[in-house]
């Protein structure tokens, strides 16, 4: 549905508020990426497992295992241990997860005002975090032993912060409206 709705209304949309005539210049949402990081749980093998089976859940892919590049013994970290988890979603499964995120995740997000506008970086990426999981709606919340969180992370074919934001307004992100 999100996919038909960007090739069918806000390419040509967007091609007139940015004055691209050529289709394959406008811009894209080329992936999203979700990520989670595990700190202080990496002794804890039963709750990385409950993370992982969670992110699979969550985002229909199974994660990579992000690991410590060097030792840092201040934070008890040793090398090569896994610190993180992350997913990069294309295609269609980035549309679905898109389209679960913008219908029912954030509506379903206590006190949810809108997602804030200046969370792009200087390449027009949109970086969102969630503090809780639950929200989503594949997870069953009475078998949920922690609550945890997650970055997911918009990756546009824009060259700046304004075509990205005309890009992700189009395609339906409820943003923080401005007084």
């Amino acid at each position: 549905m999100l996919k038909e709705k960007f090739t069918t209304t806000v390419i040509p949309a967007l091609g007139k508020k940015l004055n691209i005539t050529n289709v394959n210049a406008v811009p894209k949402i080329e992936k999203v990426v979700v990520n989670a990081g595990i700190g202080k749980l990496k002794d804890n093998k039963a709750a990385v497992a409950s993370y992982i089976k969670d992110f699979v859940t969550i985002t229909g892919q199974a994660p990579s295992k992000r690991q410590a590049n060097k030792a840092i013994s201040n934070f008890k970290l040793r090398e090569g241990e896994v610190i993180g988890l992350t997913v990069t979603l294309r295609g269609d499964r980035m549309w679905t997860f898109l389209e679960k995120l913008l219908y029912t995740v954030l509506p379903r997000t206590r006190d949810f005002e809108g997602i804030s506008t200046k969370a792009f970086d200087n390449a027009g990426n949109y970086s969102l975090g969630m503090n809780d999981h639950t929200v989503f709606p594949e997870i069953d919340t009475n078998r949920v032993d922690m609550i945890k969180n997650l970055q997911i992370n918009v990756v546009t074919s824009t060259k700046n912060k304004e075509e990205s934001f005309t890009l992700l307004e189009e395609l339906g992100f409820p943003f923080k409206k401005t007084k």
